[in-house]
């Protein structure tokens, strides 16, 4: 289906997914282009607070068209759905989605979104970022009884430019009706 294609931009490493595409989104790069690192060093989630995002892990920010929806935390929920029901569908992992962002597995954070306007001279659009722990092995002293992995919880590795595909596309096949 030609409407639910993106266009995504890799970085090694970068401050921020979500800074990356609201610097792009001002200088007019297209809705619907998806800014991934491999690694952040500046990432962040609610409140700015700091996101452990090491190599291994699926760090990525969505550009998103106008839309009708004028809440950002109806986006935030809606994003946060669709990561869980990936990782359920996906990997028969059942993971519980603490309002309004993150997204836990054995009531450990597994994932968080992040989602922020971006408004300028002609442009009012709104970012949509996405951390997913996937291939972390290990995390840090402080965080090892509040994160895990999708790599922890199966024992093995998964593939992130598929999650990231899949979520992007369902996201995408949501948002269609409601995008201007």
């Amino acid at each position: 289906m030609p409407d639910l294609e993106f266009k995504i931009k890799k970085f090694k490493k970068i401050p921020s997914t979500n800074q990356k595409a609201k610097e792009l989104a001002l200088s007019g790069v297209a809705p619907w282009t998806v800014i991934v690192a491999e690694k952040q060093i500046a990432g962040y989630g609610k409140e700015k607070v700091p996101w452990f995002s090491p190599r291994g892990g699926l760090y990525f920010s969505i550009i998103l068209p106008k839309s009708k929806i004028e809440d950002l935390q109806t986006l935030t929920i809606l994003a946060a759905f669709i990561v869980a029901k990936t990782i359920n569908d996906n990997f028969s992992l059942e993971t519980l989605i603490k309002l309004p962002n993150d997204v836990l597995l054995n009531r450990k954070k597994v994932a968080g979104v992040l989602t922020e306007n971006i408004i300028g001279k002609n442009v009012k659009l709104s970012v949509i970022g996405i951390g997913l722990n996937t291939n972390i092995e290990k995390f840090p002293k402080e965080l090892e009884d509040k994160a895990t992995s999708l790599k922890i919880e199966l024992g093995k590795g998964v593939n992130n430019e598929k999650i990231l595909k899949k979520i992007v596309k369902e996201l995408k096949e949501q948002l269609k009706t409601i995008s201007e």
